[in-house]
């Protein structure tokens, strides 16, 4: 049977939402934190002159002024429209009125070619121009920038002990070993590449590493570079002067004992008391496992919130932190050049264009501002016994709870709460928080997965340390308190708290 291809049209009606770039820019726009907020408003600063930072506190008009904010509505054919996911429709960004000063543009345009005609070199010799410099001391105590304000680096691992090692007796050979070992720590302070890969590297003898390393290893803070564990608390120990001491022995043989709280089985190796070993193993948990501690890691993240929760009489309050987002203003210079006669027609083009995205990038982040307040005002009419009460009283909430209250789709609302934070009177939480799984209780009501993190933690917090409480008797308890959950929901959630098995908990005096 032969097959024959023929060409043909045919007309079918459908419905589709398309993604216009403005729209994808307003959901880019909502789901971003305020610092990444702050760093695409900076780069759209210096590619667009139709953009200016607006001074605190000034009169001039921002972009605020030039959008709408219509509210979120169907579109009446039954698709997902912008309008659901809680974005303006496109429109045409509102014309500018005509300034009465348009002719300067032209005239300031003809002064900036006459800057070729200057001489330089001249200018330079006989005038300052080096905003950079430094303003003259001051003795007025009240004019000197306050000590917080004042930008310090962290002192670094590596930096520490390089400054110590260049104050040693060790010859250039020595020193060049010892900076091969210190810059090749790991995070915590430990030494992980083994000597004989460090000999190779130096082209030395491993002999020669080994004997450096030892000094390397005396040096602040006590324990660093370390091979594994046992010898970083036994260089803490020798430090301290107890080398010899029981704690030492412990360390050297019965450390995975200790670990597990296994103060009998010591006890009885090492032939003394279960009192001794307890006391040994105080001084142990003194000691520091991670001797960089002071030194490493990445320097704290502030969090901004976005919105502040604050009780008002009965009422809680939800405002926007209109400080912790860029306020934007139209150029008055660029837009008088605009509408400049003697501009020509490709430079107001391109001013055009500028113009367009300003204005939607602003009405993006004036959409931004109010999906986020509307959230977070559905938020505290949800979680109202919680700003009342504390975690204890969280409510199970789900992202379709928030979704249908306010009109929105559910995937605005995760984007909306993604890396957003509120300050409340009960602490400061990112918006996801409010949301959690919940357990059955006993008369099949929900109840908040965290509530229940909440009692635990607060169960283990007024536990007696020589009898702690095991995972099957926290889901006992409870199961008193009307809350259904299974021994082993007990142990993730103790996991998830950073709460140690109870056998690990246990205080032996």
């Amino acid at each position: 049977m032969a097959l024959e291809a023929k060409l043909g049209q045919e007309l079918r009606l459908r419905q589709q939402l398309v993604m216009t770039p403005q729209l994808q820019q307003a959901i880019k726009i909502l789901q971003l934190a305020v610092p990444e907020l702050e760093t695409v408003v900076q780069a759209e600063l210096e590619q667009n002159p139709m953009l200016e930072m607006a001074e605190p506190g000034s009169t001039d008009v921002s972009l605020e002024t030039l959008t709408t904010s219509p509210e979120p509505s169907a579109n009446g054919n039954g698709a997902e429209g912008p309008e659901e996911n809680g974005f303006a429709p496109e429109v045409e960004p509102p014309p500018l009125t005509p300034v009465a000063e348009s002719h300067d543009a032209a005239v300031e345009m003809r002064e900036i070619n006459t800057l070729e005609k200057i001489d330089w070199r001249e200018y330079v010799e006989n005038y300052s121009n080096n905003w950079q410099d430094n303003p003259a001391e001051s003795d007025d105590d009240d004019r000197r920038p306050a000590v917080e304000n004042t930008l310090t680096r962290k002192t670094s691992l590596e930096d520490h002990l390089m400054w110590q090692l260049r104050l040693s007796s060790l010859n250039e050979d020595e020193k060049r070993i010892g900076a091969t070992i210190i810059y090749n720590l790991s995070d915590d302070g430990y030494l992980e590449t083994p000597l004989q890969d460090l000999a190779a590297q130096l082209e030395c003898e491993v002999a020669a590493v080994e004997r450096v390393l030892k000094r390397v290893q005396r040096l602040d803070p006590p324990g660093v570079a370390a091979r594994d564990l046992r010898e970083c608390l036994l260089l803490q120990l020798a430090n301290l002067g107890m080398e010899d001491s029981l704690a030492a022995q412990i360390v050297r043989s019965h450390l995975v004992l200790l670990e597990k709280h296994r103060y009998a089985e010591i006890a009885k190796a090492a032939g003394v008391s279960m009192q001794v070993v307890s006391q040994a193993a105080k001084v142990i948990s003194l000691l520091e496992p991670k001797p960089a501690r002071d030194y490493g890691g990445q320097e704290a993240a502030y969090i901004v919130p976005d919105v502040v929760i604050h009780k008002m009489g009965d009422e809680y309050v939800v405002a926007l932190n209109e400080e912790a987002v860029p306020r934007l203003r139209l150029s008055g210079y660029y837009q008088r050049v605009l509408h400049d006669v003697d501009a020509s027609a490709e430079t107001k083009g391109y001013l055009q264009e500028r113009l367009r995205s300003a204005q939607w990038l602003v009405k993006s982040i004036y959409q931004r501002q109010q999906t986020i307040y509307k959230v977070a005002t559905s938020i505290v009419k949800f979680q109202r016994e919680f700003f009342d009460h504390g975690i204890s009283h969280l409510r199970h909430l789900v992202l379709k709870d928030v979704a249908d209250d306010i009109g929105m789709h559910e995937s605005t609302i995760s984007r909306a709460t993604a890396n957003k934070y509120a300050h409340t009177p009960q602490g400061t939480f990112e918006l996801k928080f409010f949301f959690t799984s919940s357990v059955k209780g006993a008369g099949g009501e929900d109840v908040s997965a965290e509530t229940v993190k909440e009692k635990i933690r607060r169960m283990v917090a007024n536990e007696n340390r020589r009898d702690p409480l095991s995972d099957q008797a926290l889901a006992e308890i409870l199961r008193r308190d009307q809350i259904n959950i299974a021994r082993r929901t007990v142990a993730k959630y103790r996991q998830a708290l950073g709460i140690l098995p109870s056998a690990r908990r246990k205080l032996i005096d």
